[in-house]
């Protein structure tokens, strides 16, 4: 029995082991992809959209296209949709159904362009394989939410098919944590206010909906609950 459960372990080990090493072997195998967001190549496919654009640039490309005001992130978002649009160029987007924008402090983050039913490639292998050729990346691309994805250096490039068509996103990966590290940087100091009520000497939580009620004269506001518990103020059961 205690040979038995020697072997037992043995078998384990080295089975651990192989996959481990078959880990190891398909993490190797990944597409490798060096390319930061001002090295992608120019494409004829994305019309000449890159990311990095200013909004003058982009309505250099197409005159018609409005922009919005920007959020209290920076971010701002447009859609085109040259198929359907009479007033813009067809020749210039031809097979484009598509195409929706997003900026961050003024600059292109995030491109997307739908394509039409008659576009050269329709199917999603024939799409990536075009693609990569025209961006100069590399020929794999993994399986990513329904499509498929290459990471490189500060930069994903996500295909897919949408309404029966290849659409490509090419996204900055540096905008996005920037615009996540604003949002969260918002949220925490929406929660860390807090607004007293003079009156009855409770405070509620910015997230409390409650705080509603209170009179606004008799408001106070605190920076967090902390300040408001100093000044003698408890935290209303409404908000518990």
């Amino acid at each position: 029995m205690f040979f038995h459960a020697i072997s037992n372990i043995n078998r384990t080990f080295w089975l651990l082991v192989v996959a481990l090493s078959s880990a190891t072997t398909a993490l190797a195998q990944q597409p490798t992809c060096s390319l930061k967001t001002d090295q992608l190549a120019d494409s004829a496919e994305l019309r000449g959209f890159r990311l990095g654009m200013t909004y003058d640039q982009v309505k250099a490309l197409i005159p018609q296209v409005r922009f919005g005001p920007a959020d209290p992130f920076g971010v701002a978002k447009t859609t085109i949709n040259p198929y359907f649009d009479p007033s813009i160029d067809k020749v210039a987007f031809a097979d484009v159904r598509t195409i929706s924008l997003d900026f961050l402090d003024g600059r292109l983050v995030t491109l997307w362009i739908g394509f039409e039913s008659s576009f050269k490639w329709q199917t999603l292998d024939e799409f990536v394989a075009g693609m990569s050729k025209s961006l100069k990346l590399p020929a794999a691309w993994p399986l990513k939410r329904g499509g498929r994805q290459v990471s490189c250096e500060g930069l994903t490039v996500f295909a897919s098919l949408v309404a029966g068509s290849p659409s490509i996103r090419i996204m900055d990966e540096a905008a996005q944590e920037t615009i996540a590290t604003r949002r969260e940087e918002a949220a925490a100091a929406a929660e860390a206010l807090v607004v007293g009520d003079q009156g009855t000497k409770l405070y509620y939580p910015a997230g409390c909906a409650a705080l509603e009620n209170i009179a606004e004269a008799s408001r106070i506001k605190f920076k967090d609950k902390d300040e408001a518990e100093k000044a003698g103020f408890k935290l209303a059961k409404d908000c518990q």
